[in-house]
């Protein structure tokens, strides 16, 4: 089931690279950009959250935090964010609730692997309301950057 601009996002709380809890609700004061990505040290996923990393002042400007979560361990993203330098908070969805309420998740994976999050983008705004949706069947493509910014834009 797709969610779409308008609906309210899905609560949910999930434990970071640093093994800490960290809920959307922790973020009621700003714009979310909530990212999903299939898996950690792969060439698209690194360099999607990359251009997440180099353009963090755009959405600093914007008065947006990123959040970026995938299927992998909390260790497995530790390395992951240490090795990329990532400056925002890798969630660790290994029991797929998340990604699943998002409408973000595979049944079947490359390598007949299941239960592997999509690449997806939603903006949400300060009252937890989603401003941008995309998920993406390809997961060799990049969400819309462009998209993700003009829908920051209009809240602003």
């Amino acid at each position: 089931m797709a969610l779409e601009i308008g609906q309210q996002a899905p609560a949910f709380t999930l434990f970071s690279s640093e093994n800490k809890p960290v809920s959307l609700s922790d973020y009621a004061q700003k714009n979310v950009v909530l990212l999903f990505f299939p898996m950690a040290f792969t060439s698209v996923c690194t360099a999607e959250l990359c251009e997440m990393r180099d353009n963090l002042h755009t959405y600093a400007d914007l008065n947006a935090d990123i959040l970026a979560i995938s299927v992998d361990s909390p260790f497995t993203l530790a390395k992951f964010k240490a090795e990329q330098n990532l400056p925002f908070p890798l969630l660790s969805d290994f029991n797929k609730e998340v990604s699943e309420a998002y409408g973000a998740l595979y049944e079947n994976f490359v390598m007949n692997m299941k239960g592997v999050s999509k690449r997806a983008a939603f903006v949400i705004d300060q009252t937890g309301t989603i401003q941008y949706a995309e998920v993406l069947e390809n997961a060799g493509n990049v969400p819309d950057f462009e998209g993700v910014k003009a829908a920051l834009k209009g809240l602003n």
